[in-house]
């Protein structure tokens, strides 16, 4: 090899190598973004039962509360839709300070009118910032994708977990009215996105169009699958809480079963993207599934720290999923990836936040723990769904 040949080979591995370490700041950067997202969308089931007593609302208003902060979630596709069409990175900030911002709002939140439209804010938040950034993960990604789609998933995971018990210490040591402390890292953060966001090149002019009859049928059964494992993480959110609350428990204590599960549950992220990777994609569905059912009634039924370890357990069989259901998602789509990412996402939990809605709507101080046997059964129904999804999808 001649000295010229080797400078050229040794500058391409330094840009190479400096292309893949700005790849991953960036990567990092998102995952940062998305626990903020995250956790600013999702603290309220931490102080659900002091919000409760705050806003002199019973139970039954818990799946109400819930629903309006998840359901504009199941605007996702339609921003999946248009964030291919515009292009850019903006609304992946947008969507960052509208959860921030709503998050910090609730503490000033006095009536249920109020307390209802901030949370449908930060669920449109939530809705604007997900599609455009998981398409942007993607585009960075080379190889590897479900373990490295994981890695941003986890951001969301970690925000989920860390920002109950975060926010029930604030409440019980500050009063409801300190929650705005929430807001404040996310919009500190917002800047960033323009750093480290991907600039997505719009495609109102390339774009295929989208083949719905093709999809109709894989849709169906990726919703089927994913809805009741919204309703699960939703539910599980919203009803460990308040059960331990019924049984006597504090705020605080209540609050860090919650995360407990999630932030464990991001070793099941990691290793389900993995094992996606290694294995294919159903026997991690299924798996996901039966594990899930099998471990919801130990939360429901023990007492002490056995409740911790099972709600452990219990988050690396739910979350054992995630990456591999946004993945297929966007592969149903592969004329709107961002249009699949938020349908996988914003829909399911959009349907899995009306299913919560229902239930509570019967749901009383006495028969808490039905709602578990419900998200249990609901669970096993979804090995079906994986069973049936295409073969294409899986590999």
């Amino acid at each position: 090899m001649s000295d010229a040949t080797a400078a050229i080979d040794t500058g391409r591995g330094r840009v190479l190598s400096s292309e893949h370490g700005s790849a991953s700041r960036r990567l990092l950067g998102l995952t940062w973004a998305h626990l903020l997202n995250d956790g600013a969308a999702n603290y309220l089931p931490g102080v659900l039962p002091a919000v409760l007593v705050a806003v002199h609302e019973n139970v039954e208003m818990a799946g109400v509360l819930v629903a309006a902060l998840v359901v504009g979630q199941g605007l996702q596709p339609v921003v999946g839709w248009l964030a291919d069409r515009i292009g850019g990175r903006s609304l992946i900030a947008l969507g960052l300070l509208l959860s921030s911002l709503g998050g910090g709002l609730l503490a000033v939140a006095h009536s249920i009118g109020l307390l209802i439209a901030l949370l449908l804010l930060i669920g449109l938040g939530s809705a604007l910032f997900h599609p455009q950034a998981l398409a942007g993960v993607r585009s960075m990604l080379q190889g590897r994708r479900g373990l490295l789609t994981s890695v941003f998933l986890v951001g969301g995971e970690l925000g989920r977990g860390l920002w109950p018990t975060a926010a029930s210490l604030v409440a019980a040591n500050l009063g409801l009215g300190a929650l705005w402390i929430i807001a404040v890292p996310g919009l500190a953060t917002v800047a960033f996105i323009f750093r480290w966001a991907p600039p997505l090149a719009p495609k109102h002019h390339t774009g295929s169009a989208i083949r719905w009859k093709e999809h109709a049928r894989p849709l169906a059964l990726l919703l089927a699958y994913r809805g009741p494992r919204a309703l699960a993480t939703f539910g599980l959110a919203t009803f460990i809480p308040i059960l331990w609350h019924v049984r006597g428990g504090s705020l605080v204590a209540g609050a860090s079963i919650i995360t407990t599960m999630i932030t464990v549950g991001v070793v099941g992220n990691l290793w389900g993207g993995h094992l996606a990777d290694r294995l294919g994609r159903r026997p991690v569905l299924v798996t996901s599934a039966f594990a899930t059912t099998a471990l919801i009634f130990p939360v429901a039924y023990l007492h002490g720290a056995a409740v911790w370890v099972a709600g452990g357990m219990l988050g690396i069989a739910l979350f054992l999923t995630a990456s591999t259901t946004v993945l297929i998602g966007q592969d149903i789509f592969p004329e709107n990836r961002s249009m699949g990412s938020g349908i996988a996402l914003g829909l399911a939990n959009g349907i899995g936040a009306l299913l919560v809605l229902v239930i509570g709507l019967f749901v009383h101080d006495s028969d808490v723990v039905t709602v578990f046997w419900v998200m249990a059964g609901l669970s096993l129904v979804g090995v079906l769904p994986a069973l049936a999804l295409p073969e294409r999808l899986l590999r």
